[in-house]
């Protein structure tokens, strides 16, 4: 059975790392796929790289980190496909400082993308998924959704409410059929883990640091991460709700964390 020749999903986040590998993911075996991203430029690279230029796959520029943006980007998926059935949320933005170096205005950056967004488009599409009878949400939480690194306090606690928040509307929203878990990924080899590798003095140092507290060896891919939500957003699911799946490499089972710092 072919679970995704009827899907219609929106994928936040969806130009680059874990939302384009699962966009692309999803159009390969068949399902209509609606791109989100701030990154307009990306847009076009990402319907390109799906390698089917069709009516399956569109892209909708839009900033989530206003709260407009999200009923208007549900509409036109809706319009365009005549219906919603999966939702990723996948936008997130990694911003660091501890409390005290953490600005009001950092903070809410971090949370309107990070949190809000996460809520507001599932808030726009569950209608359209009530009104087939069944869909699924999956966000794009991570291992910090969990556990904490250092100094990195807004992006931490988004992490940590999406998770709440995934729970949450599991729970409402279970006896209309509408499923909502939580993908939470260790350390993935995306755009924005590329610029945090980027902001230290030796980047390769950084890499090495992550593979090692992975005890596979290695860092993810965005494709394994995908594999994971696919299956989230299938039938195939159909008794997961409210859980948190943690495709990690192994990562939270092992004792004894980062080294401490000097």
């Amino acid at each position: 059975m072919n679970h995704y020749n009827s899907m219609s999903a929106l994928i936040t986040g969806g130009a680059s790392g874990i939302g384009l590998a699962t966009a692309q993911l999803l159009h390969r075996r068949g399902a209509r796929v609606a791109i989100v991203d701030v990154q307009a430029d990306k847009g076009a690279e990402a319907l390109v790289s799906l390698g089917n230029l069709d009516n399956r796959a569109i892209f909708i520029p839009a900033n989530l980190g206003l709260p407009e943006e999200a009923d208007r980007v549900v509409a036109e998926t809706v319009v365009t496909f005549g219906q919603l059935n999966a939702v990723v949320n996948s936008a997130g933005i990694q911003r660091y400082g501890n409390a005290e170096q953490t600005s009001l205005e950092l903070w809410n950056e971090v949370m309107a993308v990070n949190l809000t967004a996460s809520f507001l488009v599932s808030r726009a599409a569950i209608p359209h998924l009530r009104q087939n009878g069944t869909g699924s949400i999956t966000n794009v939480g991570s291992v910090q959704s969990h556990v904490s690194q250092r100094g990195a306090v807004a992006y931490v606690t988004s992490k940590h409410a999406l998770l709440g928040l995934t729970r949450s509307m599991a729970v409402d929203y279970a006896a209309e059929g509408i499923r909502v878990n939580c993908v939470c990924p260790g350390t993935v080899d995306t755009p924005m883990f590329r610029w945090t590798m980027s902001r230290d003095p030796n980047p390769n140092s950084v890499l090495q640091a992550c593979e090692t507290m992975h005890p596979v060896g290695r860092i993810a891919q965005p494709a394994e991460v995908a594999e994971v939500i696919a299956f989230l957003l299938t039938d195939a699911a159909s008794f997961v709700t409210g859980t948190a799946i943690d495709v990690d490499g192994g990562l939270l089972s092992l004792v004894g964390g980062a080294p401490k710092e000097k």
